[in-house]
């Protein structure tokens, strides 16, 4: 039986943003004032229960609701209304340099972080030589913390936070800022944590962190959860918002769009039915399997010259890991009077075990959009794990006299263009 440690009970948040801009100003203009100030809600009607251990990434766009609801969670600020409820020590790395002040040194302002956080003096003097191990800025340990840079900042308030021994651990997009290896450093602590049990709560716009990280993701949008689920899924949804509002902005730019009309129709892959998460994903049984994807296009006048792009990506949509398009295959397109249907055949197909998805696109003879599915169709790929990354291989190692004699490279035929 699983204990929630952090519940979030149907909590409101409002903020009234006014419009005068100083204290004199606001007295002089009376109840005039007011009259011009609005009320916004950040967040509206969240409900969410996190259990003991497991570890969950709010994503979602700016003005979504992320660091309000972490503040929340954090006891920084108080909900509007609803009621929040947690179990056990939170340590919260929020906004740049939330804890410290800027005229005291790092030492000071790590004895006053931890005992912000719980710690009492004999605690945090137990722990010092620790984290100031950890932050990695030794040098500049007793120098005011008002000089130092957005990096050392980081380094020092993600130090303290990871040794007051929380258990739970709140991370509001502030490991952006630090350099690659104290990223890994970070990341390598979080991981820790995650094996002792403790519970973590992590936003970032970073998808490949929120997929390395957390075993669940939760979408945000308009102050508003839209999307709870794994994070392959959630980070899904949300690219596709994403995209639809690329996709609005090009169609308000005409430079970007194409003035021809067609409509790309719904994509699908044959073979396997559906199946996993709601039943939208097709199964791509094992390395080198034919993979086939289908549809058609709608037009009353398409011009010939046209080119059709199918992009496989990361289930998230972050990298592509194959495209296919008429243009590279050399194949002419026709004219489009009514409906046209089409198939892409990918023999040989060695993708990573885990999920994937096929995105396609219409372009016109001069390269501008004409249409586009982000997603359109998700398949799940099967394998024996022999490599991790982005392409499956049948890797084989050997050691030894066997490793002294490999095979012979097999090369490919230069190819000529011409």
């Amino acid at each position: 039986m699983t204990t929630d440690v952090i519940r979030v009970m149907d909590v409101t948040k409002h903020f009234t943003i006014r419009t005068t801009k100083s204290v004199k100003e606001r007295l002089l203009n009376g109840r005039r004032g007011r009259l011009f100030d609005r009320e916004f809600d950040a967040l509206e009607h969240v409900s969410i229960d996190i259990p003991m251990g497991q570890s969950v990434g709010l994503v979602g766009p700016n003005g979504s609701g992320k660091s309000t609801l972490l503040k929340i969670v954090g006891g920084i600020i108080a909900p509007s209304s609803g009621r929040i409820l947690t179990r056990g020590r939170i340590a919260a790395l929020l906004e740049l340099g939330t804890g410290f002040h800027p005229d005291l040194t790092g030492r000071e302002n790590i004895f006053l972080n931890a005992s912000i956080l719980g710690l009492t003096k004999a605690e945090t003097a137990r722990h010092f030589d620790d984290i100031v191990e950890f932050s990695g800025i030794p040098n500049f340990i007793d120098t005011q913390v008002k000089f130092y840079s957005s990096g050392m900042y980081v380094r020092l308030a993600f130090a303290v936070a990871v040794h007051v021994d929380p258990d739970i651990l709140l991370v509001d997009e502030v490991l952006a800022v630090g350099d690659e290896p104290y990223q890994e450093k970070c990341m390598a602590k979080i991981r820790q944590f995650q094996q002792e049990g403790r519970t973590i709560v992590f936003v970032s716009h970073s998808s490949n962190q929120v997929v390395n990280v957390c075993s669940r993701a939760i979408v945000l949008e308009h102050g508003k959860v839209v999307e709870d689920d794994v994070p392959v899924v959630a980070l899904g949804r949300l690219k596709r918002d994403y995209q639809d509002a690329i996709t609005a902005n090009h169609q308000a730019d005409t430079s970007q769009q194409s003035p021809l009309k067609a409509k790309l129709g719904q994509v699908f892959l044959t073979d396997n039915p559906p199946t996993g998460n709601e039943g939208q994903y097709h199964i791509v049984p094992g390395p080198g399997a034919t993979v086939q994807v289908h549809g058609d296009i709608e037009a009353d006048d398409l011009p010939a010259g046209w080119a059709l792009q199918v992009a496989i990506e990361t289930g998230v949509g972050q990298n592509e890991l194959t495209v296919s398009s008429s243009e590279n295959l050399h194949r002419e397109t026709p004219a489009v009077h009514g409906n046209l249907p089409w198939t892409l055949t990918l023999p040989d197909l060695n993708l990573s075990d885990g999920e994937h998805a096929v995105s396609v696109k219409l372009v016109d003879g001069d390269g501008k959009l004409v249409d586009e599915i982000r997603q359109a169709a998700l398949l799940c790929a099967r394998n024996d794990k022999r490599t991790s990354g982005l392409l499956y291989s049948p890797a084989e190692i050997t050691f030894g006299d066997d490793a002294r004699s490999p095979a012979p490279l097999k090369l490919l035929p230069a190819v000529n263009d011409e």
